[in-house]
């Protein structure tokens, strides 16, 4: 029996009952299996779905993952905005390409190279539905409130994404894709100047992260200090 009938009608019936942030891996998938598991999961379901070749890991999204997303988002945006860089978002978009046999759901995506965010554009302004209309984001987000079970740094190598911001527990990393396809640790982000440290500073620890007041302090750090620390 083939992983897409083992786990009819929905792949998110399998994570029912279970904890927030659970995964559960289907070994042994084809690309066909896991093109038809992604077209299963039902609207507001909140079921990620990522494939690295080989097997398939779902992930039922709880509050907190949600909330840590939020205000990564709103980090990235603000920090964006004030230092006039021009990105594009492009969320939890499932990047499903099949000549890789490779794909995945990040929680934040991002196009910052001049290229992308052009090609970004132009599709969205044909509303293309087709996935292959968008190029791979250069910048991706990942709150692994559990650890994952799939090899997720490979499929982020398959697809060039040149940077991953990863955040566990009370830890955060900034790791850039090397010229031999693996991810190390970075001091900073390419993109944004910023280093885990201040990622965790006001992602992690801020006080009533996201309210009206955090980000008035946040848009004064990166005036004060982040924005002279990238002019040298």
């Amino acid at each position: 029996m083939s992983a897409a009938k083992a786990v009819k009608p929905r792949p998110g019936r399998l994570l029912m009952g279970l904890p927030p942030d659970t995964r559960v891996v289907i070994a042994d998938v084809t690309w066909n299996d896991y093109a038809r598991l992604v077209d299963a999961v039902a609207e507001g379901e909140n079921c990620r779905v990522a494939y690295d070749g080989k097997d398939v890991e779902l992930m039922n999204v709880g509050p907190v993952h949600d909330s840590y997303s939020e205000i990564l988002g709103l980090f990235v945006n603000l920090i964006a905005e004030e230092l006039q860089i021009d990105l594009r978002g492009a969320r939890s978009t499932t990047w499903r390409r099949r000549k890789l046999k490779r794909g995945i759901e990040a929680d934040l995506s991002y196009y910052v190279d001049a290229a992308k965010v052009a090609a970004f554009d132009a599709a969205l302004a044909r509303r293309s539905g087709k996935i292959k209309d968008y190029p791979n984001p250069d910048l991706a987000v990942e709150v692994d409130i559990s650890r994952p079970k799939i090899d997720r740094q490979g499929i982020y190598a398959a697809l060039q994404v040149s940077e991953v911001w990863r955040v566990f527990e009370e830890h955060v990393s900034i790791e850039q894709l090397q010229s031999d396809g693996k991810y190390v640790a970075a001091v900073s982000s390419r993109f944004l100047s910023v280093t885990p440290d201040d990622v965790e500073r006001w992602v992690l620890r801020e006080g009533a992260r996201g309210s009206v007041t955090w980000k008035q302090r946040l848009r004064e750090w990166v005036r004060n200090e982040l924005g002279p620390r990238t002019a040298l």
